[in-house]
């Protein structure tokens, strides 16, 4: 095997797909990226660790088709420091080392051999089975019903995030017991198909990252019963799908919060990080004091000391005192894009319900903590 590419090329395909490639695995070639020629204007990169999957074309120019598998955090940090230059790569089959040239810059790396590599791209793509999807109000969706997930490291359903697709909308949430994320997005389904599944919210975490590299204005999702394929023209992910029942979320969604503030998310955000300096680490708890036309912002630790902060704010009902774990709200709000947030309350123990001021189809809902 021996091509040529540009930098940027073979740059971004190893940024696609190197997050999947695990060191910890007690396989080593799953720590390793697969390249393999295509035809003679294409190279294919693939990783995996099973549960997830990334492969992506790149342009190349080829002179010798092959395949070989070469340790992705090497291959990264190799790319990542050659000059902004057309590299050549060269594989000895003999001994599975690359050389790898760039300008007077050379480098020997040693692989594994493609054939230990599994076989994880073999899989029938049925259009039956298939939805057309705008990419961005999608990866716009999974940024704001992400974030709220459990852990992705624990196999528990919380650490999914449930995607209802019927026929004009995209429905997508994530909890981890203490707080929910929901958003509702129009979606033109051309073929009316409805599904619901859960993805792993570590999928979701690296096509976030995909989309932001690539051209195309629509994806295809495919389903089946275990596995979730997102394709582009160029790159494919493939998943596992979580198996299980998701808590309905909808029903922990109040109907009406009678105590309504309005804040600006920035002046809010900022005076958040400022309060926080003085909190407890372990609790990261801060009091929200409410009266009219004013929130005050405490936070403190008895052993070191107290902050406050005050916001001007649109409110007209009762004073209230209400606690919150401070880095659940800022992230909340950092994935709302308006300026203006309202705040809906009940009683300083109901679920707190933040939204955008102008759209209802996005919420962040946080469960208050006891005071004592």
């Amino acid at each position: 095997m021996k091509f040529l590419i540009k930098k940027e090329d073979i740059f971004n395909g190893i940024k696609l797909v190197a997050n999947v490639a695990t060191m910890k695995n007690l396989q080593p070639v799953l720590a390793n990226i697969l390249l393999e020629t295509v035809d003679e204007n294409a190279l294919r990169l693939t990783a995996t660790d099973f549960d997830l999957t990334i492969s992506t074309i790149v342009d190349a120019k080829i002179e010798s088709e092959g395949k070989i598998t070469l340790p992705a955090k090497k291959l990264n940090d190799i790319v990542s420091r050659l000059a902004d230059k057309l590299i050549s790569f060269e594989l000895n089959s003999e001994t599975n080392s690359v050389n790898i040239k760039c300008e007077n810059a050379k480098f020997d790396i040693i692989g594994i051999s493609a054939s230990e590599f599994p076989n994880v791209l073999d899989i029938n793509l049925s259009d039956e089975n298939a939805t057309d999807i705008d990419v961005k109000p999608f990866s716009k969706a999974i940024r704001q019903a992400s974030f709220a997930a459990a852990n992705f490291e624990s196999n528990n359903l919380l650490s999914g995030v449930v995607c209802n697709i019927n026929e004009e909308t995209l429905e997508m949430a994530s909890t981890d017991g203490n707080r929910l994320a929901r958003v509702r997005k129009k979606i033109n389904n051309i073929d009316n198909k409805s599904s619901q599944l859960i993805i792993p919210s570590k999928t979701t975490n690296e096509f976030l990252k995909m989309s932001s590299l690539l051209e195309d204005e629509k994806i295809k999702i495919y389903t089946d019963k275990t596995k979730l394929i997102l394709k582009s023209e160029k790159s494919m992910m493939i998943s596992r799908i979580m198996e299980g029942q998701y808590p309905k979320y909808n029903q922990l969604i109040p109907t009406e919060n009678p105590k309504v503030a309005t804040v600006n998310k920035n002046k809010l955000v900022s005076a958040l990080e400022l309060v926080s300096i003085m909190v407890n680490e372990k609790t990261s708890i801060v009091k929200f004091e409410f009266s009219e036309n004013k929130l005050v912002l405490r936070g403190d630790t008895p052993d070191s000391g107290a902050s406050e902060e005050t916001l001007d704010i649109q409110y007209k009902n009762e004073d209230m005192t209400i606690a919150f774990n401070y880095k659940y709200v800022i992230e909340g709000l950092k994935n709302m894009d308006e300026d203006e947030v309202k705040i809906e309350m009940n009683t300083n123990l109901s679920p707190t319900v933040f939204r955008p001021n102008s759209d209802e189809d996005y919420i962040s809902l946080i469960m208050p903590v006891q005071m004592r």
